[in-house]
């Protein structure tokens, strides 16, 4: 039996496409035995590319073919392996394909597939090639219309990507207006039971909200509702970021394989995400449906309207997302057990991930099955970098990092370094020791010891990086007098593999609160006695340093 080794694909082997798409149309007829996909796809030469290739490779799994014409005439095309190729081609011109897919026997959950009843899609990272032949990747962006039609007895609710602009009895219009690749398609065919509200937006602007849910949910939807309203009011407040399209669409469903999906305008949830009973939840479930809520809503900035090049950027969206959903959760309750439960969940589960034999960087610079990076170290520990970047800034210059990234990048599919070079410019900040952070693997550890001169007055501290790699990292900090009372705090820049800090005119030995609020993803250990431990447990203004010294005792 011959089989054909996967193969694994490198960061450093990236080539922009040769051609770029202006629009995609696509038109469903939805059936219960199968499902026929036509796509007009208007291509166009790559002007950024010196070369004039004249062939594409459009990616395709799982499909039957049926007809295939290039501005009308049968072009020169071979059926490959995955995929098509085409040939001969001209400067600019549009694809036609009419292909038949089977989404009742659909059972990788990816692409469009039916459920319960329902036809639904997932389509990140690489589910759209099992819809039509097309450039499935996510730094080719277009202007995406979708036609679906379907027996609106079994499927009266018809959704997609976008504004509704026709709508009848089985059969409907959607136009989404926004660059998108298409990892961030969707289409959902069903019965359901609806939730309608409106918010409007700082400009003014009444946007359509709407949640979907199967009818026995239907009474579990209000808190999502508000927690989706919240989210529009957060990220405007916050962030100066406002909603783009008329309407908002969430659809929960019991079966839904990837947790909860972003796709632009029509985010889809398993319902464990986004449905909460009053009569039965607890505090912490309703808080954990706000923030996957807030997640999803936040990317509609940070991952639709900037994307990713390729899938080895996947932190870029999701480290900055997490962290923008923390600080959600954090400004509405307590920021101090938020980042108690965060770090605990780190330490717990990402530290693991790192001290195993499947530890990865947060931007890995191959793989072989890009699923299997959708890891706490590319989303949790991409959040604590993300938020390093924010402790060196401040919020101020945060945002203005933010501001810059958006007014370079809005509707472009761009790299990790970009983020940080618009982090850097803004601020007159030289990121470049910092990016360690997304090249190698592994928690760092460093050990902090410390002597007191009575005679100098002075107190000194020895921070020592024991690792291979020079982390630099901010160990934010407090001195205490021995009464309690707080001497000093501030941010101390570790940038080097060993590094001492004088503190001057300290009367009495104090005692040292490090890494308050965990301000890096690290080991940390200190010649601290148990005595001071108690000590900072009961005195320390930093709520994260006092629950993490008694957890030492």
């Amino acid at each position: 039996m011959n089989t054909v080794e996967p193969q694994a694909i490198y960061r450093k082997d990236y080539q922009p496409s040769a051609y770029l798409i202006r629009t995609t149309d696509l038109s469903f007829d939805l059936s219960e035995d199968e499902t026929l996909v036509l796509s007009k796809v208007h291509y166009y030469q790559n002007p950024n590319l010196a070369s004039q290739e004249r062939s594409l490779f459009l990616n395709g799994v799982n499909l039957e073919l049926i007809s295939i014409l290039i501005d009308g005439v049968q072009p020169n095309y071979q059926l490959v392996d995955e995929g098509l190729e085409l040939s001969d081609l001209v400067d600019e011109f549009t694809l036609e394909i009419t292909t038949r897919i089977h989404p009742e026997k659909n059972t990788s959950l990816n692409g469009l597939y039916q459920s319960s009843g329902n036809f639904c899609t997932q389509c990140e990272a690489h589910g759209f090639r099992q819809i039509t032949y097309y450039l499935d990747r996510p730094d080719v962006l277009s202007v995406f219309t979708t036609h679906i039609k379907a027996n609106p007895e079994n499927y009266p609710v018809l959704l997609s990507n976008g504004n509704l602009i026709n709508s009848k009895p089985g059969e409907v219009t959607w136009h989404d207006p926004s660059l998108k690749p298409c990892y961030l398609f969707a289409l959902v065919a069903g019965d359901f039971a609806l939730l309608e509200d409106a918010y409007t937006t700082m400009s003014g602007k009444e946007v359509a909200l709407k949640i979907y849910v199967e009818s026995h949910n239907i009474d579990k939807t209000q808190f999502a509702m508000d927690s989706l309203k919240r989210s529009f009011a957060w990220d405007e407040q916050r962030f100066g970021l406002e909603y783009d399209l008329d309407i908002y669409m969430i659809v929960a469903v019991d079966d839904f394989n990837m947790g909860a999906m972003e796709n632009k305008g029509l985010n889809i949830f398993n319902s464990t995400y986004v449905l909460a009973n009053p009569d039965t939840a607890t505090d912490k479930d309703f808080i954990n449906v706000e923030a996957v809520i807030g997640h999803e809503y936040f990317h509609n900035w940070t991952g639709n309207r900037v994307t990713c090049q390729d899938w080895f950027q996947l932190s870029l969206k999701e480290g900055l997302t997490v962290f923008r959903d923390q600080e959600f959760t954090s400004d509405l309750h307590s920021r101090s057990i938020k980042r108690i439960e965060d770090v605990n969940g780190l330490r717990t589960f990402q530290f693991a991930e790192d001290a195993g034999p499947m530890k990865h960087p947060v931007r890995p610079e191959s793989y072989i099955e890009m699923n299997n990076f959708y890891t706490f170290t590319v989303y949790e520990k991409g959040a604590e970098v993300i938020r390093m970047i924010h402790t060196f800034l401040g919020e101020a210059g945060f945002q203005s990092g933010m501001k810059l990234y958006f007014e370079r990048h809005d509707g472009q599919a761009v790299t990790i370094d970009d983020f940080v070079a618009a982090m850097s410019d803004a601020n007159d900040f030289d990121f470049k020791p910092f990016m360690t952070w997304y090249s190698q693997p592994g928690t760092p550890e460093v050990e902090v010891k410390t002597e007191y001169d009575a005679q100098q007055q002075i107190y000194k501290a020895t921070f020592k990086q024991k690792g291979e790699y020079v982390y630099y990292l901010p160990i934010r900090y407090g001195l205490m007098d021995q009464q309690g009372k707080e001497i000093e705090q501030d941010i101390l820049v570790l940038d080097q593999n060993q590094k001492t800090f004088e503190f001057k005119d300290i009367q009495d030995e104090p005692i040292p609160s490090w890494l308050r609020g965990f301000s890096a993803p690290i080991k940390l250990t200190s010649n601290l006695k148990t005595e001071q431990k108690i000590f900072l447990c009961e005195h320390d203004t930093d709520a994260f340093s006092r629950w993490d010294n008694a957890q030492a005792l």
